[in-house]
């Protein structure tokens, strides 16, 4: 509490930068009232939006290191103190690196973690939990169950390697008409996801279309100008489209470029 006074000035207007920070990670179900998270009418959040918050706190470099710290030695009225973790499956799951253990009347025993095995990150969040011996078991279920059926796969190098096979059967058969240069340059848009974690069962039913809207132009072209679209889909999912474009401007002949071609024609 004293940290919050020290920061804001009072709990309340802790609280609104607490409720301003929820606003810009629009969260929409989540409200502070106290910074300590005990029981009031008016402070709730969601499992998703705990999850949404821990996503974002442990890019603080500061936050992440602390959460995922087993033991830690302090010192009071020059006493050495040891404090403990009260995360029960720090140190002891695999890959377990943080986060939160939290305990009131009214939402039971909780337990926010963060996993990360093979560069697959996962938050899991486990509230109203009647006992500790239960959050646990269900944390556990949850992670498990994650890992056992769902991989990060690299979508950014599937897309590129289907759009250099398309751009090089395709960039010879652009055509841009009266254009100074015959240099064509094709880029794709980057991905909204470079890696997605996918259900195992999908990770053969990854498809890229790729759709052309015109291959003839007339110069001069300018530089962004849409070739077509490429296309992600999982499964039944549609997850992304990307824009082909061209990277380069291409000029309009003039009278001199026509003049010199019937020059060189001559010689």
């Amino acid at each position: 509490m004293q940290i919050s006074v020290s920061i804001a000035g009072s709990v309340e207007k802790f609280a609104d930068l607490m409720n301003k920070k929820a606003e810009d990670l629009e969260l929409e179900n989540t409200h502070f009232i106290t910074p300590h998270g005990l029981d009031e009418d008016e402070h709730y959040t969601t499992a998703y939006e705990l999850a949404v918050i821990t996503d974002y706190a442990l890019n603080i470099d500061k936050i992440a290191e602390v959460v995922k710290t087993k033991e830690y030695t302090v010192k009071i009225n020059g006493h050495s103190k040891v404090i403990y973790n009260t995360n029960e499956l720090l140190g002891v799951l695999v890959g377990v690196n943080g986060v939160k253990t939290g305990f009131t009347n009214k939402a039971g025993r909780c337990l926010v973690t963060s996993i990360e095995r093979d560069e697959l990150k996962v938050i899991t969040v486990v509230l109203g939990a009647d006992t500790k011996k239960i959050r646990t078991k269900d944390s556990i279920k949850l992670i498990e169950y994650i890992y056992a059926n769902y991989e990060l796969v690299n979508l950014q190098d599937i897309i590129n390697n289907q759009f250099t096979i398309w751009s090089n059967i395709n960039k010879n058969r652009i055509k841009v008409n009266k254009a100074k240069s015959n240099t064509i340059k094709i880029d794709l848009e980057e991905p909204k996801y470079k890696k997605y974690i996918i259900n195992k069962e999908n990770v053969n039913n990854i498809e890229i279309y790729i759709e052309n809207e015109n291959m003839y132009y007339e110069a001069p072209v300018y530089k962004g100008t849409e070739l077509g679209e490429l296309s992600v889909k999982i499964g039944n999912e549609d997850l992304m489209k990307l824009k082909i474009y061209i990277d380069n401007k291409i000029e309009r002949k003039n009278w001199e470029d026509y003049f010199k071609e019937c020059i060189n024609t001559i010689i």
